[in-house]
């Protein structure tokens, strides 16, 4: 915690493949191996593999300023992608694969990752899904969970804007998110219930973990949750963010929410229960359409158009952005979106062109040049 606007940290998770024929590629240990001769990470930054080994993560440091997030994630972007292209692999930002699926069949599972394997079977097997998840920084875990009550009617509105998994090994699935489908298979998925507290929040996970339906506490599927590692909350709605512009949107956004969670229950303004039906509703509908129809407002439990539900968020969180000084960046970048279009309707403007020409497209938007920032070119 700092004494101005919450701290933040990104999480972002990348597929390894195959440069020239777009299958996965099991390389994660050997990237991992030699990526620190490819130049120094930032202080704090953490790189590691993940459920699969042709997924890598990296993940950012504390950070205060969306200068400082935006630096650490594009370091982390080219100091991994080099280590990748050293082992005849690319890095791709996206959510879901954009070729087939691995040429071999990885090695198995060891450890934790073997547990999920054992557990949800032919669920995880494949299953190469990425994220970008937003931690921002809280006072305890009981305010943790009392603004995580205030944070589902805008999750599916977070969703849209980040969707970047149009395709599911070589097939258009019809999705902006199929990596979000990919995850509602798991028991316990989608927006949190809303809970009175962390005692009661700890019952519920655990009643889960009981039942066999998680692996262990620190197991769930919510799209944001207190987190079972730091004094945060942490949003796990997001996929993948094509460029580091559009993960710091969504890491601006998501703090500026906290805040306005925050100022809310400072007020004495408790979030009211989502019906779990149209929560979930909201949460399809977002993955389905992203930015391109309609989404659902979980509150009025009606459609809305994006664009509307987009400027109905920035309208929420105005106040903190000006607090944050973030106010002129989130519109900039919010129009950036609006003009070029979500990671999904770009993937989807260049997959005609074949998969090689895909997967070179994708590698070069994950690596930023530059400053990498759109707002600079």
């Amino acid at each position: 915690m700092s004494d101005g606007p919450p701290t933040m940290g990104v999480e972002e998770e990348f597929l390894l493949v195959n440069p020239r024929t777009g299958h996965a590629s099991p390389c994660a240990e050997p990237v991992l191996a030699r990526y620190r001769h490819h130049g120094p990470l930032p202080d704090g930054v953490r790189v590691h593999r993940e459920l699969r080994l042709t997924q890598l993560e990296a993940a950012s440091g504390v950070c205060t300023t969306a200068g400082e997030l935006r630096d650490q994630l594009t370091v982390a972007r080219r100091v991994l992608a080099g280590a990748a292209a050293a082992e005849d692999c690319a890095l791709l930002a996206t959510g879901t694969p954009v070729g087939p699926g691995p040429a071999t069949q990885p090695p198995p599972s060891t450890g934790r990752y073997a547990e999920i394997d054992a557990a949800y079977g032919a669920v995880v097997a494949d299953y190469e899904a990425c994220g970008c998840h937003v931690h921002v920084g809280v006072a305890d875990p009981d305010t943790a969970v009392a603004v995580v009550n205030h944070l589902g009617r805008w999750l599916p509105t977070l969703l849209a804007l980040s969707a970047n998994s149009p395709f599911d090994h070589g097939r258009d699935t019809g999705y902006d998110s199929w990596r979000m489908v990919l995850q509602s298979r798991f028991p316990g998925s989608g927006v949190a219930p809303h809970l009175r507290g962390h005692a009661e929040y700890r019952r519920a996970v655990e009643t889960l973990v009981d039942c066999g339906a998680l692996v262990d506490p620190d197991q769930t599927f919510w799209l944001a949750r207190p987190s079972g590692r730091f004094p945060t909350v942490e949003f796990r709605v997001a996929d993948t963010a094509l460029t580091v512009d559009h993960a710091v949107l969504q890491a601006l956004l998501s703090r500026a929410l906290v805040q306005r969670a925050l100022a809310d229950l400072a007020e004495g303004r408790e979030a009211a229960p989502l019906s779990p039906q149209v929560a979930a509703a909201a949460v399809w509908a977002a993955a389905r359409h992203g930015l391109s129809g309609s989404l659902v407002d979980a509150v009025e439990e009606t459609r809305r158009p994006a664009w509307t539900l987009v400027e109905e968020l920035l309208a929420h969180v105005r106040a903190p952005l000006e607090e944050s000084g973030d106010l002129v960046e989130v519109r900039k970048l919010v129009e950036a979106v609006r003009a070029g279009g979500s990671g999904a309707a770009r993937q989807r403007a260049v997959a005609d062109r074949g998969t090689a020409e895909a997967v070179r497209w994708l590698t070069a938007a994950t690596v930023p040049v530059g400053h990498g920032s759109l707002l600079t070119g």
